[in-house]
């Protein structure tokens, strides 16, 4: 049966997971030392899947007469009430404490989003961001508000998962 809950930000929560190899290492020691397995006080997620369709156009023919699947790329956003350095340390390993005098490993991640609804136990969504790299890091301090961190990532794959 597909599910057909409707979800608010209250209901979702986001957690990390370690990546495989030496990268994984890398973030699985970082999300230990910051204990963010469940990241906290994260708003405004996004997730961005898309897939590059070429049209092929005949000579003579306006429309196209074929459309071909291409690259994939799966990306988003996620901002953060800004706590401590554990997501700059996850976009720079072990280069956000000092510069290294040769090339480092770049963390590598697992994120899960889940949505649940209280008010329906046992109905979620579950999606899943393999091997997640984090691409910009960016923090706001404003003169009145709260202050505020941002990352933006790339995944090399999402998976789905609906309970209903």
């Amino acid at each position: 049966m597909a599910n057909t809950s409707v979800f608010t930000g209250a209901d979702g929560s986001l957690t990390l997971g370690p990546g495989v190899g030496p990268e994984g290492e890398v973030a699985d020691a970082i999300i230990k030392e910051f204990d963010i397995l469940t990241v906290g006080r994260v708003q405004n997620v996004r997730v961005e899947v898309t897939s590059e369709v070429r049209p092929f156009h005949e000579i003579g023919q306006r429309y196209a007469t074929q459309l071909r699947a291409g690259n994939v790329n799966v990306r988003g956003v996620i901002g953060r009430a800004y706590v401590n350095g554990a997501l700059l340390k996850l976009l720079l390993g072990v280069a956000a404490n000092s510069r290294p005098a040769a090339s480092w490993n770049q963390p590598t991640f697992n994120i899960t989003l889940l949505l649940e609804n209280s008010a329906s136990p046992g109905v979620q969504n579950t999606l899943t961001l393999h091997d997640v790299k984090l691409t910009t890091w960016a923090v706001g301090i404003p003169e009145d508000d709260f202050v505020l961190e941002s990352v933006a990532f790339q995944a090399l794959y999402i998976s789905v998962e609906d309970e209903a």
